[in-house]
């Protein structure tokens, strides 16, 4: 239709069953120093909830997508941000847009994984600047999965197309942890169920969430001093990958199968042993590349 055959808006007053008159003690209670009311803890207006699929599920049409997390994290701005999450995985390609989005905002970000980071969630998870799990919550790590039919030949071609994507999920694992590529290589062969505590033994995650923080032990200490020594190094100009490396050489060292890439990688020695011996030889080795600390 041309706009010269819009339908005109109604004009004249309303009926008179209707009024709309201002008050004068509206006007005696009206202040411009009033503004929107803001929720007493900011912090859950700077939080992102996770608690589906990733991606869109193809039965239900629901799940988290980055086109949503990206919507969001325009929506706060810079600063601080929490993720939490609680996912059971789900599109890879999904996964790491959403942590590459989380990896390029401007401002902390931590992720609480309430209870499970599995497949794609465990990406996600490793873009936290600060990584807190729960003490009965889980990763899951795992090869990329992929529906496939043909003859022997197309299968061999499929698994040899599907091997950058393990490799791809690896890195991301190793610039997190500072494991070795074949420590995560074997974690993810193997379908790795990786506990709270597990979790930041192999650097996974920094900490417990803090409800559960109460009798974390040597372990959680050992972490943190890990995290410490890391911060160190990286004040000194090194470069994140480096300080990890050198901190999982040591670890090897000492026995860290994990840190080493040798054996099962969910093993460990006594913790006693590797905190004694771990804290001579990150010691000696601060000495030697950091005399001035």
């Amino acid at each position: 239709m041309s706009m010269r055959t819009l339908p005109g808006a109604p004009t004249g007053r309303p009926t008179a069953a209707v009024r709309s008159e201002l008050q004068p003690r509206a006007l005696e209670r009206w202040s411009r120093d009033i503004q929107a009311a803001v929720a007493a803890d900011a912090d859950d207006e700077r939080s992102i909830s996770i608690y589906d699929v990733i991606g869109l599920d193809y039965w239900t049409g629901e799940g988290v997508t980055a086109k949503r997390v990206a919507a969001a994290l325009r929506s706060m701005g810079a600063g601080p941000v929490t993720v939490n999450l609680n996912s059971p995985g789900g599109d890879m390609f999904e996964g790491l847009a959403i942590y590459n989005l989380l990896r390029e905002h401007k401002g902390e970000v931590t992720v609480k994984v309430l209870s499970l980071a599995a497949s794609a969630g465990s990406i996600i998870a490793m873009a936290g600047d600060k990584v807190q799990i729960a003490r009965a919550g889980f990763f899951m790590v795992h090869n990329s999965w992929v529906l496939a039919a043909g003859n022997r030949n197309d299968l061999r071609e499929i698994a040899t197309w599907l091997e950058p994507f393990d490799a791809a999920m690896a890195d991301i694992y190793v610039a997190r942890s500072g494991m070795k590529a074949d420590a995560a290589a074997k974690l993810m062969d193997a379908e790795s169920w990786i506990n709270g505590s597990a979790a930041i033994e192999l650097g996974l995650a920094d900490e417990l969430l803090p409800s559960d923080e109460v009798g974390r032990g040597e372990g959680k200490a050992n972490a943190a001093a890990a995290r410490r020594v890391e911060a160190a190094l990286r004040a000194s100009g090194m470069p994140k990958s480096e300080a990890m490396r050198l901190i999982s050489d040591l670890k090897s060292s000492q026995g860290d199968p994990a840190g080493g890439g040798e054996g099962d990688p969910t093993e460990r020695g006594s913790d006693a042993a590797f905190a004694s011996g771990a804290a001579s030889a990150l010691s000696a080795s601060l000495r030697s590349l950091l005399p001035t600390i």
